[in-house]
């Protein structure tokens, strides 16, 4: 759970601000609804994981509120969205989070086309559908701010995951894009890439343990004695978020400890040949 250490209302950095947290049920999404809680946000958490879902406005009542929603279904977005202005008033903060890896096949050869198809659904028209019912009440507004969760695999290549790199490719395009559309209204829209946190999802598209997950990615990883935490994630978003980064747009923000500026393939090789 992110720190509450927040001390007096000047630390509070999104007081007055109403959020909308897709895939806000759980991993990241749940983190990031309960940091911008403590700073000041009225949260909805959109999520198809019901029971996770009210669970957690149980813990964070009654700033944070749920909803259930598909993301792929455009009449669910548009009627959470709907339903965050008739309850709110508003809509200043539109975090598209939720997301999949799909099957791991290593082989496109092997790859069903279904398969892909609903990786690119979640991934890719789940985020476009709520950029584009978010920006249909932030352009009147003429102020907002759209957050994209996509992966340093969008950066660099780290397993052959055809469906799932494609779709994080996409949504950083999607977010450079949408920034260029919109900044003419006011409206912010970047882009967040974490290398793998060890949220329940991701260790089990790998076939681990939480734990097991993150001593895989502290091992892996550049930046030693610190492994990544949803939290992170969290922090990064409620930056970007924040009025803080008011004139901050078309961001991919890559959070990985410096992963994706070093390949270590060389050193290896150059370790084996002298064993």
């Amino acid at each position: 759970m992110a720190s509450s250490s927040i001390t007096g209302s000047a630390s509070r950095r999104l007081e007055g601000k109403v959020a909308l947290i897709t895939g806000g049920a759980s991993g990241i999404g749940a983190s990031t609804a309960r940091l911008f809680q403590q700073h000041g946000a009225k949260v909805v958490i959109a999520d198809v994981q019901d029971d996770l879902g009210h669970a957690l406005c149980q813990e964070l009542h009654p700033d944070v509120t749920y909803a259930h929603c598909d993301v792929t279904n455009e009449d669910d977005v548009r009627n959470t969205v709907d339903h965050v202005v008739a309850t709110h008033g508003k809509l200043d903060i539109m975090y598209n989070n939720a997301g999949i890896s799909g099957s791991m096949i290593p082989s496109i050869i092997e790859m069903e086309k279904a398969n892909f198809e609903k990786v690119m659904s979640i991934n890719v028209v789940g985020p476009f559908l709520g950029a584009k019912h978010a920006a249909r009440v932030m352009v009147p507004a003429r102020k907002g701010t759209i957050l994209f969760t996509s992966s340093v695999i969008s950066v660099i290549c780290v397993a052959a995951a055809p469906a799932y790199t494609a779709s994080k490719h996409a949504v950083v395009g999607l977010a450079k894009s949408l920034g260029v559309e919109l900044g003419q209204f006011g409206i912010r829209v970047n882009c967040i890439s974490p290398a793998l946190v060890a949220t329940p999802l991701a260790s089990k598209s790998m076939g681990l343990e939480a734990e097991q997950a993150e001593d895989v990615m502290g091992r892996a990883g550049n930046l030693k004695g610190v492994v990544l935490q949803a939290e992170d994630i969290a922090q990064a978003a409620l930056f970007l978020a924040s009025d803080e980064s008011k004139y901050i747009s078309g961001l991919n923000l890559v959070v990985d400890g410096g992963f994706s500026t070093i390949n270590p393939s060389l050193g290896i090789a150059l370790a084996q040949g002298k064993a």
